[in-house]
């Protein structure tokens, strides 16, 4: 990297130096606030039965399940939200969700979730 030998230029150079990293770091904390959460969730159905699901907006989610929108628990209402967590991404998110659902994290769910 060459010296500037002016100090017009360095003090140029070092303006635009700082306007970049002003705009990358006004981007970044935009991606930040605009990126998704995933959520993995449990309800107690009225049969007292555990569901897990995920999903990225939980909130319509619960009420799609308390509508009867959701084939899996349309005749096991009303449903309780009992747990939920969220996920920076949504492979994360179906890892914790795939690992609820077999024996070894029904288990850890039971225990320490529910």
């Amino acid at each position: 990297m060459a010296l500037h030998t002016s100090p017009r230029l360095r003090v140029a150079s070092h303006r635009r130096l700082k306007k970049c990293a002003a705009r990358s770091f006004t981007r970044r904390v935009a991606f930040l606030y605009i990126s998704v959460v995933h959520y993995v969730y449990l309800l107690k159905l009225n049969d007292n039965s555990i569901y897990t699901g995920s999903t990225n907006d939980a909130k319509k989610r619960l009420t799609k399940h308390n509508k009867g929108d959701v084939l899996a628990t349309k005749g096991k209402r009303p449903v309780k939200l009992v747990f939920y967590c969220a996920f920076p991404t949504k492979k994360k998110a179906l890892e914790f969700e795939r690992y609820l659902k077999n024996g070894s994290g029904q288990a850890f769910r039971n225990k320490h979730l529910i």
